[in-house]
């Protein structure tokens, strides 16, 4: 399994991924999943993968040299658009030249991709790809995209990420993001690649692979935990049955009120057998040899 985030915002762009790649519980193997596509001064462009490790390292290794009908590749197009589009017919090209043969041995065709950068004068732009070579973009809406192991790390980002956010908030949210989902999920593992680039930059502007040593992660961790908790320490119990202030027509304590004194509420009752043989009129369960031996069929 893999963990991987990508965010598009004001400042620049945020990419996080994992490198654990596990086929079983004692395969379990470091592979990393983002690869920088460099012309400095021209473009800056990052594809992350998830999904079936053979199929994401072909398309990542054919899509360097790939060119299209027109002789287009990723290093000539105008804009990341375009790029993405090359990335989609690369994924075509390796579905086309190995599916059939992967469906043979009962391998589904099965990869996800993230691809963002900048390309000239034209903003940052990110992408998600699709095992069908069809893409979508991230908008201010929408500023951010997960592939993999998505779930656990989800929360944070909602709550946290905007287009405003900056590019050092981005990280710290990334990196948190990354550490809720390493403590829930052991197919997620380090080290991990952190690139985080600066609008019109044109280069990697600041990268770092992350292992159980680096200190920033570490305080992160242990951080995060004794926060959570402080936090959840601080929330009021649930008051049950909670009081009516006639006068107000409100709890006494309403902050706090699961429930009201007084209003009845019942869960869904499933119809007790009455007439059940195994049971005694008081509802108990008997046992053949309680049984009195008119009771018992013969």
């Amino acid at each position: 399994m893999t963990y991987c985030v990508g965010m598009r915002l004001d400042a620049g762009l945020v990419f996080l991924s994992d490198s654990r790649t596990n086929a079983g519980v004692d395969q379990v193997g470091t592979f990393r999943k983002m690869s920088v596509f460099e012309n400095p001064g021209d473009r800056m462009m990052v594809l992350m993968t998830a999904g079936n490790l053979s199929i994401s390292q072909s398309v990542r290794e054919l899509l360097s040299d790939f060119k299209d009908e027109n002789g287009n590749s990723i290093w000539n197009v105008p804009n990341m658009y375009e790029a993405a589009r090359i990335l989609g017919a690369t994924v075509r090209a390796v579905h086309q030249r190995d599916a059939k043969a992967l469906a043979e041995f009962g391998i589904d065709f099965n990869v996800s991709l993230m691809f963002g950068g900048q390309i000239g004068e034209e903003r940052c732009r990110l992408f998600q790809i699709y095992a069908a070579g069809n893409f979508i973009e991230a908008h201010n809406e929408n500023t951010y995209f997960q592939i993999g192991e998505a779930k656990y790390g989800k929360p944070i980002l909602d709550r946290v990420i905007n287009p405003a956010t900056s590019l050092d908030e981005a990280a710290k949210c990334a990196l948190i993001s990354m550490d809720s989902t390493l403590r829930s999920n052991v197919s997620v593992g380090l080290p991990l690649d952190l690139l985080v680039y600066e609008n019109n930059r044109l280069a990697v502007t600041r990268f770092v692979t992350i292992d159980e040593k680096n200190h920033y992660f570490q305080m992160i961790r242990n951080t995060w935990g004794q926060q959570l908790k402080a936090v959840f320490e601080g929330i009021e119990a649930p008051v049950w049955d909670a009081k009516i202030n006639v006068e107000t027509n409100t709890n006494v304590n309403s902050s706090a009120a699961l429930s009201n004194f007084g209003v009845r509420n019942t869960p869904v009752l499933v119809a007790h057998p009455r007439n059940h043989d195994s049971k005694t009129s008081s509802g108990e369960l008997q046992s053949f040899a309680g049984q009195t031996p008119s009771k018992r069929q013969h």
